[in-house]
């Protein structure tokens, strides 16, 4: 957005201490303002000081192993918090675009290979369920109110922004620290498990592109290709020189309770329509990320 000469604004919840890290070379570009999916005032409040032209909605609880300890939360930020926004703009800023960040999760036991626009959904977690409420809340907004209201239903993507309970990036700061002698091994639970992992930045500006669109519509974006967790760990591993069975042990506690095995994106509609494709293969992708992670390790004493 920044580069495109937007005024940038972000959303964030009040805590005792403030953490940028993720955004620190961007802090002093953008405007913070204060708000809570939980809380219905304070999001219409921002949006009513905005007046915002284009709104994406990227707030969740997002990590599904830990929406099986906290389902109720999680439906509360990721289900019910999308109606709060949505609430508000109808409210407020009716004339705005709105992007729900929808998820692969949504089609969990899934009904069809590849994932495309029409695949029924059967999610397979707490999170899931509630990006599937999400999902269709923006549907049926859209349709009953007419917001410019739409969903990317995106694949997993990935980078070095990435949190460190995620996979990739766990495997990958593993990677480093492993490399600088900082740790000696790496658990992990399902190495079989596999999924459509894609470079984050390419997929942000799918996001974009589906806002400037004269017409509203849902998308699914991905790369069309699928890796299991133990091809992603043999990647970051052979980053540094490394042999990935001599470090990784299986941990059943990283195991969840329903397991989704197989997910992969067909984005031809993106393609064909947007003009979108992904550029940066799970390989580039592993490279990326620990070498960030390697250049974080080295400037970390811990």
């Amino acid at each position: 957005m920044l580069t495109k000469n937007y005024d940038v604004y972000g959303v964030n919840r009040r805590t005792s201490t403030s953490n940028y890290d993720r955004i620190k070379d961007i802090v002093d570009k953008i405007t913070l303002v204060q708000g809570d999916l939980l809380d219905q005032h304070s999001l219409t409040s921002a949006i009513h000081e905005i007046q915002p032209d284009e709104i994406y909605n990227l707030a969740a609880q997002s990590f599904v192993p830990t929406s099986w300890n906290q389902p109720v939360l999680t439906g509360e930020f990721t289900a019910l918090g999308v109606t709060r926004i949505l609430e508000a703009i109808r409210l407020v800023r009716p004339e705005a675009k709105f992007y729900q960040a929808s998820s692969s999760e949504m089609f969990g036991k899934a009904q069809k290979t590849p994932q495309d626009e029409k695949t029924p959904f059967y999610p397979r977690s707490p999170y899931g369920v509630a990006k599937v409420y999400g999902h269709w809340i923006t549907v049926n907004y859209r349709e009953s109110y007419n917001i410019f209201a739409v969903s990317g239903i995106l694949f997993n993507h990935e980078s070095p922004r990435r949190g460190l309970e995620f996979s990739t990036r766990k495997i990958c700061h593993a990677v480093a620290r492993i490399k600088l002698k900082k740790q000696k091994t790496l658990k992990l639970g399902n190495l079989k498990s596999k999924r459509d992992w894609g470079y984050a930045p390419e997929y942000v500006e799918a996001m974009w592109l589906m806002l400037q669109r004269s017409k509203p519509q849902d998308f699914v974006i991905g790369t069309g290709e699928t890796h299991s967790v133990e091809e992603f760990a043999e990647a970051a591993f052979a980053v540094v020189g490394l042999d990935w069975r001599k470090y990784i042990e299986i941990d059943k506690k990283f195991l969840r309770p329903a397991e989704v095995d197989y997910l992969v994106a067909d984005p031809s509609e993106a393609r064909r329509i947007l003009g979108w494709k992904h550029r940066t293969d799970y390989r580039k992708l592993a490279e990326i990320m620990v070498l960030a992670d390697l250049e974080r390790e080295r400037e970390s004493r811990g």
